[in-house]
């Protein structure tokens, strides 16, 4: 379909006007460093080409009107500018409604209501940031419309604080970073310690990135995604009574072999090795592929999933097979679960003349054994949230 003229047909239908601007933002995919940014870790993400689409327009009153295509069912959720909460009724819209409060928490004037319509083509739940996808989008519908001295990056800081604050998933600043700040055909190697980052262009030596959907939802607000964060705060807070350190990213192997007996809870002790590690294996990743050395950064991406798969235990059975048989197949370089993990999808680097013969071999060992197909999507490296007219 034509989304951009279904859009504006739908949004013409709904509110018998057409919309005065399209926006779009797009998902991610993290390509190393997963579960290192709350922990001040590196991360090294790209936007993706699949993302979210909206209409948008304001209103005189003070109403803020969200319809999505994707869930029709819903229907137009309308809440009050001046009495934004979290309610369960808000359901998919309490994320663009925790951007509008999270804006006015910061002293921004929002004076009027909007509406506004929607429609991803990220596969919900797969772990590609269609939350963030979606706040970045109405940051920027927001910046539009009031006219806002704000840049990207305070954006991006006041997205993961509504999903923080309002949501209440306790997330980094990954996703809403990847998201806001993408360049096409270039990855983000960003220190969520110091938020200094440089892109790099991703030369893949014909081969390329693979996102494979488990099609097993994932719903981190109820998931142990908060426990585990808690978990590697415990660890740093031991770890912090015989050392002075602000983030488990500041420590190397050598530190964590060390310290690590610091730590009173055994499974405290795995979700800080993974912290510690998997920060150290991002920056050696980004230091292969600016050496072209593609075979070692393949090798760093599946000790990644081993250790999200055994330390952080955020992988399960759909992820582990995926990634299993991924590294069973002929021209695949690494792959590794990317997102939160509890279901969701993996990443892989796959030569483009074995891409064919992955899709099917993966598809059919996978559907054999969980019961059900995964789907298959070649990611094209696109960039950050923008307004499109």
């Amino acid at each position: 379909m034509d989304i951009l003229k279904e859009i504006k047909k739908v949004y013409a239908e709904k509110f018998q006007k057409p919309a005065q601007h399209l926006f779009y933002s797009p998902g991610r995919v993290n390509l190393i460093g997963e579960h290192t940014d709350y922990n001040g870790g590196h991360v090294f993400p790209c936007a993706i080409s699949l993302g979210t689409y909206g209409a948008a327009s304001l209103r005189d009153d003070k109403k803020v009107c969200c319809y999505s295509l994707n869930l029709p069912q819903k229907g137009i959720i309308t809440a009050d500018i001046d009495k934004i909460e979290n309610e369960k009724g808000n359901d998919w819209a309490n994320y663009p409604l925790g951007v509008v409060k999270t804006f006015q928490n910061h002293g921004f004037a929002i004076e009027r209501g909007f509406n506004l319509v929607v429609y991803g083509n990220l596969p919900n739940g797969a772990g590609l940031s269609s939350s963030a996808s979606l706040e970045m989008l109405t940051a920027a519908v927001l910046k539009k419309f009031f006219a806002l001295t704000v840049d990207t990056l305070e954006m991006v800081k006041m997205c993961q604080e509504a999903e923080n604050k309002f949501v209440g998933m306790n997330c980094g600043i990954l996703d809403q970073f990847a998201v806001g700040m993408g360049k096409k055909d270039h990855a983000m190697f960003l220190d969520c310690n110091t938020l200094q980052y440089r892109y790099l262009k991703l030369v893949l030596k014909e081969c390329s990135i693979v996102i494979t959907n488990t099609n097993s939802k994932h719903s981190l607000v109820d998931s142990e995604y908060n426990l585990r964060r808690s978990q590697c705060e415990e660890a740093l807070k031991d770890i912090q009574q015989v050392r002075r350190i602000k983030s488990l990213g500041e420590l190397n192997e050598a530190d964590f072999v060390q310290l690590q007996g610091a730590i009173k809870n055994p499974v405290c002790v795995r979700r800080a090795r993974h912290a510690v590690l998997e920060n150290q294996r991002t920056i050696k990743a980004v230091s292969a592929l600016e050496n072209d050395d593609l075979e070692l950064f393949g090798k760093l991406m599946n000790e990644s999933h081993v250790s999200l798969r055994d330390d952080y235990e955020v992988t399960g059975q759909e992820l582990d097979t995926l990634a299993e048989l991924a590294w069973q197949q002929d021209g695949v370089i690494g792959s590794r679960m990317t997102g939160g993990g509890f279901g969701g999808c993996t990443v892989s680097i796959v030569k483009n003349d074995c891409l064919e013969s992955f899709k099917a071999n993966v598809a059919k060992l996978y559907t054999q054994k969980i019961g059900y197909a995964p789907e298959f999507y070649i990611a094209d490296i696109g960039d950050g949230t923008k307004l499109l007219e």
